[in-house]
Order: C-alpha cells, then sequence, then structure tokens
C-alpha cells in the first residue's frame, strides 16, 4: 500500500484487510459522535475566537498610532502578530476547511470567508482541501508535502540542487504567504511556457493573486502607515507590520513542518493509492501526519493543527472538538499497533529541520560520516555534485553500503 513497504520495519505488515476495514468503522463512529453533538458550545466557540482576533487587531493597530514610543511599539506590534496568527490558523484556515458550514451563517461559512493572507481563498480551497488533503503524502501528487522544492523521502532521487534545500526551507518560511501563493499557482510549471501560450485558468488565477497581494500591500504597507503619520508613527507601524506578517509566517511555517515532517512520518508511492479504499484513505492519513503536545493556548494559536493526526483525518470536524477526540483516535492507534507520532514543539520542529538536512544529502551520508572520514566524505559529495548521473549513482551506492 505505501512506500514504507520498502523499510525493514514496516509499521502496518501485520495489518489485515479486515483490521484496515475495521480501523475505518471505528473512525467513522468517532466523527459521527462529534457531528451528532454539534451545537451551540461550538458555534458560541469560533463566534468568540473571531470577535477576540477583531479586537485584538483593531486594539494592536489603535496602539500602533503611537508607536513612535518604544512600549506602544511592542505592544501593538506582538497584539498584531497574534492576531494575525488567529486569523490564519484557529479562523481563516478552518473555516474554509466547511468546519463551521453546519451554522448555515453567510458570514462564517467556507464558500464566503476571505483571510489575510496573499493567497485568496478560493485558490487555497483547491490546492489545500481538495489536493493535499486528498493525496496526502503522496510522492508526485501533494504539492504540499515540500512544496516542490525539497527531497522529502529516500525514495526519490537525490540531485546537488537539493544541497540548498535547508535555506530555500528557511527562505519560505520567512515568505511563506508568498509561498504559499507560489506553488498554489504552480509557478514551476508555468512561468517556462511562453506567456501567450499559457492557460486562460492559469492567466486568471495569477490575476487574483495579484489583486490580493496588491490589497494586503496597500494595507499593511501604506494605508495604517499613513494614518499614523500625524502622530510621527508612520515608520514604526510599517515596520510593526512587516514583523507580524514574517512572525506569523513563520509560525505556519514551523506548525506545518511539525505536522508532515518529523522522523516517523510515511509518505507513499503514487501506486499505493490506485483503488484506494475509504479505511485506506484514514489509514494513510493516520501514518502521513504527526502531533504537537501543548496547552489550551497553543493549541487554539496553532489552528488545533498541533491535532495533526485528527485534522487530517476529519478535516471538517470543528476544530475546537480535536483535543476531545485525540484521545479516542489514539486509543485507535494503540489497539491496531500503528505509531502516534507525537511530541511537544521544540522537539516536533527539530526532528523536522533534522530532515530536511539529512534528505538534502545523498543516503547514508551523515549516518555513515565520521570525523576520520570526513575528508573522504566531502570529496565523493564535490564530485557526486559536479559530475553526471552515473557518477551520483556509483558513489551514492557506495556511501549507502556503508551506511547499511
Amino acid at each position: 500500500m505505501t512506500a514504507i513497504q520498502k523499510l525493514a520495519d514496516n509499521p502496518i505488515a501485520h495489518l489485515t484487510p479486515q483490521d484496515i476495514q475495521a480501523i475505518g468503522e471505528e473512525l467513522d463512529a468517532i466523527r459521527q459522535s462529534v457531528i451528532d453533538t454539534r451545537g451551540e458550545r461550538d458555534s458560541a466557540y469560533i463566534r468568540r475566537v473571531i470577535k477576540t482576533q477583531r479586537y485584538l487587531e483593531i486594539g494592536s493597530r489603535a496602539v500602533l498610532l503611537a508607536s513612535v514610543f518604544p512600549p506602544a511599539f511592542v505592544a501593538g506590534t506582538v497584539g498584531l502578530t497574534i492576531s494575525k496568527i488567529l486569523d490564519n490558523m484557529e479562523i481563516g484556515h478552518n473555516i474554509m476547511h466547511g468546519q463551521w458550514d453546519w451554522m448555515r451563517d453567510p458570514k462564517i461559512h467556507s464558500t464566503t470567508w476571505e483571510w489575510d493572507n496573499a493567497t485568496p481563498s478560493d485558490q487555497w480551497k483547491h490546492s489545500h482541501n481538495e489536493l493535499h488533503h486528498t493525496y496526502t503524502n503522496v510522492l508526485g501528487k501533494d504539492n504540499d508535502l515540500g512544496y516542490s522544492i525539497m527531497r522529502v523521502d529516500e525514495d526519490q532521487r537525490w540531485h546537488p540542487f537539493f544541497l540548498a534545500q535547508p535555506f530555500w526551507n528557511a527562505l519560505n518560511a520567512l515568505i511563506f504567504e508568498y509561498g504559499i501563493a507560489a506553488y498554489d499557482l504552480e509557478l514551476g510549471k508555468n512561468l517556462p511556457i511562453p506567456k501567450h501560450k499559457r492557460s486562460q485558468e492559469f492567466k486568471t488565477a495569477a490575476a487574483g493573486v495579484r489583486r490580493k497581494i496588491r490589497g494586503q500591500v496597500m494595507k499593511d504597507y501604506v494605508i495604517h502607515p499613513l494614518l499614523a503619520l500625524p502622530f510621527g508613527g508612520a515608520l514604526p507601524t510599517l515596520a510593526a507590520n512587516a514583523i507580524a506578517n514574517v512572525g506569523r509566517n513563520l509560525w505556519t511555517h514551523s506548525v506545518i513542518m511539525c505536522g508532515h515532517f518529523p522522523e516517523g512520518v510515511a509518505v507513499f508511492e503514487k501506486a499505493s493509492i490506485e483503488g484506494e479504499t475509504k479505511a485506506e484513505w484514514y489509514l494513510r492519513q493516520m501514518l502521513g501526519s504527526a502531533n504537537i503536545t501543548g496547552g489550551n493556548a497553543f493549541h487554539m494559536m496553532t489552528g488545533n493543527l498541533s491535532f495533526q493526526i485528527e485534522h487530517h483525518v476529519f478535516p471538517d470536524l470543528p476544530s475546537n472538538r480535536y483535543k476531545e477526540v485525540a484521545p479516542q483516535v489514539q486509543a485507535v492507534f494503540e489497539k491496531y499497533g500503528l505509531p502516534y507520532v507525537t511530541g511537544p514543539f521544540h522537539k516536533q520542529l527539530g526532528s523536522a529541520w533534522k530532515k530536511v538536512v539529512r534528505l538534502s544529502l545523498p543516503n547514508g551520508f551523515l549516518a555513515s560520516t565520521t570525523t576520520k572520514n570526513a575528508p573522504k566524505r566531502v570529496a565523493q559529495l564535490y564530485k557526486m555534485s559536479t559530475g553526471g548521473g552515473k557518477v551520483r549513482r556509483e558513489i551514492g551506492a557506495q556511501i549507502e553500503a556503508e551506511a547499511a
């Protein structure tokens, strides 16, 4: 079923088709229990979060009018950063997943919501809801997996280009909202095409992104600094908006990294999803995601994506219910002997970055490198980087053999 079947220790080898079907039925029952009990406390929760975020944004921008004074600058910047994180994570991401459509409130609905982000909501819903959640961690199908610029699995052929992936990943973290917009447009595929041959669909989507970015830039870097100009706070306000946007980007990127990239999270081959049943889809979501432990405030700041496993199994359930169902989902993992990947934020983020660095190098490179053979390894890496495919394959095979 999956690419992980190539590993010596296959975590699903012990499961029978009947086991997989039973997993699907148990998860269906958990999902239905939430649907049957959705109600006032859930709708009150999302309305309260939206109200809090709006007051926080308005208050922070009001404080930034006096941002010429350092305490006002710090307070306004921190408040605005938290406001933008809440808008993207707990509010925008989850509303656009349709988690609150059952309320039938046209103001809080996946078809009408727009967020504070460079990507228009309709494009994000297509690339994220329809593609990422359908093809979670499937190599060559899930564009979220490495955002098309990183090597994310040992089965991907190594190329010298991947040596730079720690740099690309760090840069992507800083400008994450624009990176998401770029990969939603599939710029890597569309830009090489001559302008007159590009599809109308791409041109329309690109125009939508340009309009959205223009609006975001005007709001954060023109209008609000101008409003602070009479109070002498134009430049500090501009800086505060830039810091808030970068802070939101770094946080969002880190949370997503923790949810899909730590060691222990599986990736899958295209062939593995041919004829996939709903129960097998559930199993892929379970194995392709990871959680982060933390308190209630932390969970809210992550958009409850700290329960990434539960989110991928039940993407349309209200986010405030993930904490409630997580023990039940974990019990299913334990019952069927499956790895429930979870840990504190620093551990998961460190594990994800370690994987990014490890996979930027040929398979087995780090595992087989010691202080004694380091000069030899550097020389081999240079040959692999400057030689052709045959050289890379030959030296790569030597390194893998030594690592084994």
